[in-house]
């Protein structure tokens, strides 16, 4: 009896032992490193477009490792500076029309940002940074300087932010990635196992686009700087995208718009010896990110830290540079108002896709579910984590899009399944068109003027066979204006 006792009794104490050993020990939580470039379409990739030529190895290691998202977007701007209203979105976790403006912007372009009822006074203290800083992570940020959310930048732990848009190390995309290096080289030294959020952001391939000479050449491009002439045409240049135009068909609501007429190497110029040379300047500064990605990634790897980082590429907006005629990023085709989006980390089926339907304004919300922690109260967005462990393919069913930076009320897009509507009200009412596109039948949202192969290759807003979607898709897109308190309304639209 005294022997089993004694046995039972080594048994207890070793479980109680096993106990507290377990109960001091916690589940590591999830780095995150948040890479957002600045000024890209996802057309750009092959992942999205298989007839690009950009090599991008490690951007496409990532896709190949981690999940696509397919419907990615950022929802739009009340300002010609589209960064600025898709920054503070992806730092606040809130729509387009419940953010503030830059303060040095009296009146602010976005009427509602004084409301204080739709824009809460305290929302820096419940932004990114802060709410990650307050769960016990190290946060570290390098992006370019302005168009951004002052205010939510300063709560980052460390912060190095400069806008690098040059053809050298010191100058490009590079400095970026220095500064990352930098940061984990120190925790590498002081032994620090916080866990970290690291916002690595790049000036590129933003214009103006001097790219590196060996990149430039790889492309056939050149840093043009004569306004009186041509680039020199160079067979290496990337091809024209699909649905290339020497011209839009129609005023799109901001003259005189810097991205439109104003950026060097282009200026007013669509010809294809012009934007082919300037895809091919695109094109060398994205394959410089790429290869400062991968030394980030390296060093994570030799940290032993990339196996518990939850990675995200994308962009702040997308990018027209010759797509329809446009040059910018101010309008709402999909080759702008989408943006790329990779996610890779635990739990992520590597190699997987999915619609998705997300907004950059989604961030703090995927960020703070993957992370185990309680968004704030003032998030509007909605966590993807349910998407990229496999659960679910979207998270919302119907996209709103907006441009107001230009004329008033500007232009509106509306998105369900494989339909999409964009209305133009613009240039004091005397340009008011509706475009009513299928997306699966033309992706590209080809027009008339592209001369496609097919009939839903154009816009089908004025075939009769389409009326009832086209009533539809109106009705789906003023009940969004409504939802989000959209201060405008376009022409045919209730008041």
């Amino acid at each position: 009896m005294e022997d089993k006792t004694a046995v039972r009794q080594i048994i207890i104490t070793l479980a109680i032992s096993l106990l507290a050993v377990s109960g001091q020990t916690e589940i590591k939580k999830p780095n995150i490193l948040y890479i957002i470039v600045d000024d890209q379409s996802p057309f750009d990739f092959k992942f999205y477009n298989p007839n690009s030529q950009l090599n991008a190895p490690v951007i496409e290691k990532l896709a190949a490792e981690g999940m696509v998202i397919d419907g990615a977007y950022h929802m739009g701007s009340w300002v010609g500076g589209v960064c600025t209203a898709s920054r503070h979105m992806i730092m606040s976790g809130r729509t387009v029309w419940h953010i503030p403006d830059r303060k040095f912007r009296k009146p602010p372009a976005n009427p509602n940002a004084l409301n204080p009822n739709l824009v809460p006074a305290d929302l820096v203290k419940n932004t990114l940074a802060a709410v990650f800083n307050r769960a016990g992570y190290d946060t570290m940020r390098t992006c370019k300087r302005g168009n951004s959310y002052d205010g939510a930048n300063k709560q980052f732990n460390v912060v190095h932010d400069s806008t690098k848009r040059g053809g050298t190390a010191k100058t490009g995309s590079a400095w970026h990635a220095e500064r990352v290096l930098n940061y984990l080289n120190e925790r590498e030294m002081k032994k620090d196992v916080d866990p970290f959020l690291i916002y690595f952001g790049f000036s590129h391939p933003h214009d103006v686009r001097d790219g590196t000479p060996e990149l430039l050449k790889k492309y056939g491009a050149v840093n043009h700087r004569d306004k009186n002439s041509l680039p020199p045409a160079n067979t290496k240049h990337p091809n024209l995208p699909i649905n290339y135009l020497p011209k839009h068909p129609f005023p799109d609501g901001h003259p005189g718009l810097r991205d439109e007429v104003k950026v060097p190497g282009v200026w007013e110029r669509r010809d294809e010896r012009t934007i082919r040379n300037e895809i091919g300047r695109q094109f060398a500064c994205s394959e410089y990110i790429d290869q400062q990605i991968g030394r980030v990634l390296d060093k994570l790897k030799a940290m032993g830290e990339l196996n518990n980082t939850y990675i995200v590429y994308t962009s702040d907006h997308g990018m027209a540079i010759g797509r329809h005629g446009l040059q910018g990023k101010q309008n709402l085709y999909e080759h702008t108002w989408r943006v790329p989006f990779i996610v890779k980390g635990p739990g992520i089926v590597p190699g997987s896709r999915a619609q998705g339907n997300v907004y950059l304004l989604d961030t703090l919300a995927t960020l703070c579910s993957l992370a185990k922690i309680n968004p704030p109260i003032t998030n509007e967005g909605i966590s993807l984590e349910p998407v990229l462990k496999g659960h679910k393919e979207t998270i919302r069913d119907t996209l709103y899009g907006v441009y107001s930076g230009g004329t008033k009320p500007g232009m509106r897009s509306v998105r369900k399944g494989e339909w999409k509507l964009i209305k133009y009200d613009v240039m004091k009412g005397t340009v008011r068109r509706t475009q009513l596109f299928n997306l699966n039948k033309n992706p590209y949202e080809l027009l008339s003027e592209h001369k496609g192969d097919n009939s839903h290759q154009i816009n089908l807003a004025n075939n009769p066979k389409f009326t009832n979607k086209l009533k539809e898709m109106e009705v789906l897109l003023f009940k969004e204006m409504k939802r989000l308190d959209d201060p405008y309304r376009l022409w045919d639209q209730p008041k």
